[in-house]
């Protein structure tokens, strides 16, 4: 089979190698399309290195193609989304609840073989089968519209409620679309004039301060507190947009981190005690709660994730799709298979 491999930063090397094989209670998927996330723009980029080649990708969809030992219930041909975080099940974090942050956790596209291939091979349980009704476009999304779920979910905001999102990346944008779809009101900040009008064509408000940092972090403050923002998401991915999260957030507020920066961000502890705000951690999903409400939502038609793709590239342009990818100007780029 035809399969990408991230040699080293910045180097995608397209080379054939033998089909994988399904094990006991596994299915093997022939990938229709596979959407660029931002995690595969950090390794990409170098900004993780990977200790070997490895086929990145995570956000697959395809058909099922060949069935291991031991499935029953499931058909050749059959249309499926894949959930590429395996949880173990067995930790002490699984079985709380919490197997999102499973220490056993296998990943596709990172410490396992990935999407960006013709064939896939992941366990039956994190192969969702997609309902006639929901389109390609929306299937594809999934995986990322379900982190911006789990991470709506880990707020106490409420429909109804007033919430702001700091950074409108492909999950910033889902998140957006989910919250407004659900009756919130949502305000939101970003740089690329394109998302913003993206934003705005959805219901959202934008916020653009202008002048040096402190009078830009006052003027975001006085707004939240004047809309009564109850939650404040940092999907931005930095650093600096944490710490003016945490600086600007309205009494009594939930700071919900979607973002994934490596970098320290600074808070007051005082303000963050006296205040009351709660500082919570999102990181992916649930399973197999967040998969199944993402699936449900898509066919009832309350969100159509698909309106984030921007492009769609086939998988021998992969080294050019990731490098626009890498310019942040694109929503979602599509890889098709």
């Amino acid at each position: 089979m035809k399969a990408a491999f991230l040699q080293s930063p910045e180097h995608i090397h397209i080379q054939d190698i033998p089909i994988p094989e399904p094990g006991a209670g596994e299915l093997r998927i022939k990938l229709k399309q596979v959407g660029i996330c931002g995690s595969d723009i950090h390794l990409f980029l170098g900004h993780r290195r990977l200790e070997n080649p490895i086929i990145i990708g995570h956000e697959g969809l395809g058909y099922i193609d060949k069935i291991g030992p031991g499935i029953v219930g499931r058909g050749v041909g059959d249309r499926v989304v894949i959930e590429p975080n395996i949880s173990c099940r067995r930790c002490r974090y699984c079985l709380s609840g919490r197997g999102n942050i499973c220490i056993n956790k296998r990943i596709i596209g990172l410490n396992e073989p990935g999407c960006f291939a013709e064939y896939v091979v992941l366990p039956a349980d994190f192969c969702w089968t997609v309902p006639d009704s929901v389109s390609d476009d929306d299937a594809v999304t999934i995986e990322p519209m379900a982190v911006a779920i789990h991470a709506l979910l880990s707020s106490s905001a409420k429909p109804g409620d007033t919430i702001a999102v700091i950074g409108l990346g492909a999950i910033g944008l889902l998140l957006t679309h989910l919250a407004l779809s659900l009756g919130y009101t949502v305000f939101v900040m970003e740089i690329s004039s394109r998302k913003v009008q993206m934003a705005e064509k959805l219901g959202a408000t934008v916020i653009c301060p202008s002048g040096n940092s402190e009078e830009q972090q006052t003027t975001i403050a006085e707004v939240w507190l004047q809309n009564e923002v109850c939650a404040v998401f940092e999907c931005a991915g930095s650093a600096a947009t944490a710490s003016l999260a945490t600086a600007a957030a309205p009494r009594g507020s939930d700071i919900v981190l979607v973002g994934l920066s490596g970098n320290s961000a600074s808070f007051t502890p005082l303000k963050i005690a006296r205040e009351g705000i709660h500082i919570i951690p999102s990181i992916i999903y649930d399973h197999p709660f967040d998969f199944k409400r993402t699936i449900r939502l898509i066919e009832a038609r309350i969100i159509k994730p698909g309106f984030i793709i921007s492009q769609k590239v086939t998988l021998d342009n992969l080294q050019s799709a990731l490098e626009m990818a890498a310019l942040g100007e694109d929503s979602k780029i599509l890889i098709t298979v």
